[in-house]
């Protein structure tokens, strides 16, 4: 039986490097970012629909630690590029 007003189960991935990666292939929501150390580089989040990478968010160089709500809606893979060595936790639905 389905729980009427049930909360999605939210996941985490944690990024500690200057990488390109793949946090969620299909639609989906990119809920947090948790910057835990900063760096000099920027943080872009990219939406692929049908290949074609869109740059839906870009956080400037040394972004402040902290937590910061997101709450961006792909309809395709999201990705998150750290351009330096952050160490940083996506979760998302």
């Amino acid at each position: 039986m389905s729980r009427p007003n049930a909360v999605p189960e939210c996941r985490a991935t944690r990024i500690t490097t200057a990488v390109t990666t793949t946090v969620k292939t299909g639609t989906g929501i990119l809920h947090r970012l948790i910057i835990g150390t900063t760096a000099v580089g920027t943080i872009t989040v990219n939406q692929y629909l049908n290949g074609v990478a869109t740059a839906v968010l870009v956080l400037g160089a040394s972004f402040p630690v902290g937590s910061y709500e997101i709450n961006i809606e792909c309809a395709g893979k999201i990705e998150v590029v750290t351009a330096a060595a952050y160490d940083l936790t996506a979760v998302w639905i």
